[in-house]
């Protein structure tokens, strides 16, 4: 009896209701497959109602929101996905989020109303996959009426609504359902996704379930059900690193975007657990990748930060005469150079330094004097080194990196020693380079138990780790990449963490920036962002889509390229590292 109510209801309840203006039906009378009497089509707000009566609520549809304001369109739609673990459609905050952000930019948005709870006897997510297929040709072909382009529709989702959105990103040209009618021969796939929180996507929790190993394990890997087809479209990830669904999922995706050359932004976050995060990211990639229309002009770092702020200054060199380890007649001599801020407002301090492969390295460029004077500003007092290059000669055997990390330890040593003159916390200190200088930062960070050179006065007494490290696009963090860029770009399974990173119990946590397009691989930076979860270290890490080496120095207002360094004040804000 209940199976005959369902289906007369969902014979005469479009032929009702088909004139709402909001609202559009997916699927027509008699033709929505796979329909099971358990489920509706209604958010959790609506099902709590008084008045909700379920037989009311079984056809799926989109909810059309008002557009955006004539002067601020862009041409593009987003389709707007709730989570609920496919049982109920539960984060009508974040549709709301979403809607108000997304039309503010001019984006025309759609929410999908999907069927819950989990199909029975068949795969758990089909009705959904089903649905969800339907609504991307449904958007598709209003396009023209609705005023976007049909080759610019995104969608933005969240947890098993992320799973759905994967899904759709990644297998449109995989049919979830055999045709009804004319519009099933129009296309489904999507241009881009944003997903929040995906879950269910790593074999470990493929089920449907929270992932049993927390995705590790050299068995765990994506499911097979996500085809990485040749439909496959730019993607956001965003995700917390104590996600029961595992944040190794958006890992994992990200590393099989970049094998496809698809380019993709991978946001990590440290201490989040399971919810939506980096709206204002999302945003970025999309401009970034133009879907927001064209690109500002992009402007010099260093004429937006062209100014010192600083109040006190200090210069001093790290060695004594004669003493300095190593010495190379080749190099240049070290030193730190200490500025303090007009108004102190913290009593943490940041070492800062360049890049250079090892070959050279500077103080007064844009990968140093802009996040200098940005901290400045901030209250943070900021040493800068200059360390020893170019690289120690052949035949002399030592590393390229060798005399640089003397002077690095060197010189967290002589901040700790004297923090006390200096007003700062001696546990409050940070260091953050660029390139060469992000490969020495991981040396700092992650192997400070590893003596670099023999104690020459009571100063090397004090230890040398840091309580935090700053990673802009480090180089040759890989063994495809030891001396140069990555060959393979650093996507193979065989392509490990190189042995000078020890990884040791002082591993201090890490905020890792870095252009997705970058000749030294992305990967480098997640792969140490993976070793550091899989230790219990909550790292933050994000990836730049487009971008190459030194992404910040020149950059489009509204990208992450151009807003980075709000990123590191973010980060310490959010590891309370600058209280």
């Amino acid at each position: 009896m209940q199976q005959l109510r369902v289906t007369l209801f969902l014979l005469l309840f479009p032929l009702l209701l088909s004139a709402a203006n909001n609202k559009e039906y997916l699927w027509p009378r008699g033709k929505m497959p796979d329909a099971q009497s358990q489920q509706i089509a209604a958010t959790r707000e609506m099902v709590q109602a008084k008045e909700f009566k379920a037989d009311k609520h079984r056809l799926p549809y989109l909810e059309w929101f008002d557009a955006p304001a004539k002067d601020k369109r862009v041409g593009a739609c987003m389709i707007l996905i709730s989570g609920g673990g496919y049982y109920n459609l539960s984060d009508a905050r974040y549709i709301k989020q979403w809607r108000e952000k997304l039309t503010d930019e001019g984006v025309q948005c759609v929410s999908l109303v999907y069927r819950t709870p989990r199909s029975e006897g068949i795969p758990y997510y089909t009705a959904a996959w089903e649905d969800g297929q339907r609504a991307v040709r449904l958007v598709r072909s209003e396009a023209k009426k609705r005023g976007y382009d049909p080759e610019r529709i995104g969608i933005i989702s969240m947890s098993a609504g992320s799973h759905m959105g994967l899904l759709l990103a990644t297998s449109s040209l995989t049919p979830a359902y055999r045709p009804v009618d004319k519009l099933d021969t129009v296309s489904c796939h999507i241009n881009w996704a944003i997903l929040n929180a995906p879950a269910y996507v790593t074999s470990d929790g493929a089920r449907g379930t929270k992932a049993s190993r927390q995705g590790y394990g050299t068995d765990v890997r994506l499911d097979s059900i996500f085809r990485f087809d040749a439909k496959t479209c730019p993607m956001s990830l965003h995700q917390g690193g104590l996600d029961p669904y595992t944040p190794n999922g958006s890992t994992l995706i990200y590393r099989q975007l970049r094998r496809m050359r698809i380019p993709a932004e991978l946001h990590l976050y440290p201490d989040f657990g399971h919810r939506a995060l980096g709206l204002d990211r999302a945003i970025e990639f999309m401009r970034q990748m133009g879907f927001l229309g064209k690109l500002d002009k992009e402007v010099p770092l260093m004429e937006r930060y062209a100014h010192d702020t600083h109040g006190d200054y200090k210069k001093e060199m790290l060695w004594p005469k004669g003493k300095m380890p190593d010495a190379q007649a080749n190099q240049c001599e070290p030193y730190i150079e200490c500025f303090f801020p007009k108004t102190r407002k913290t009593n943490a301090i940041q070492i800062i330094y360049s890049g250079g492969a090892y070959n050279g390295n500077s103080p007064d460029g844009f990968e140093v004097e802009p996040a200098r004077r940005y901290l400045n500003e901030k209250g943070m007092t900021v040493v800068t080194m200059k360390y020893r290059t170019p690289r120690p000669p052949k035949g002399s055997g030592l590393d390229k990196h060798t005399t640089a990390w003397e002077d690095l330890q060197r010189a967290i040593r002589m901040v700790r020693n004297e923090a006390a003159s200096y007003g700062i916390d001696p546990q409050r200190i940070g260091i953050m380079g660029s390139s060469a200088g992000g490969h020495l930062t991981l040396l700092g960070v992650t192997s400070s138990l590893h003596q670099s050179y023999l104690p020459i006065d009571s100063i090397d007494n004090l230890p040398c780790n840091v309580q935090w490290g700053v990673a802009i696009y480090p180089a040759y963090v890989l063994s495809d990449g030891v001396n140069g860029g990555n060959k393979e770009g650093g996507n193979k399974d065989r392509d490990i963490i190189n042995p000078e990173f020890s990884f040791d119990l002082k591993t201090a946590p890490t905020l890792f920036v870095h252009g997705d397009a970058d000749g030294y691989a992305a990967m480098g930076s997640v792969k140490c962002w993976e070793k550091m979860r899989a230790m219990g270290v909550q790292s933050e890490l994000h990836t730049l889509a487009l971008r190459k080496h030194c992404f910040q120095r020149e950059a489009s207002a509204g990208t992450g390229s151009y807003t980075y360094l709000d990123r590191i004040w973010e980060f310490l804000t959010r590891k309370k590292f600058n209280k």
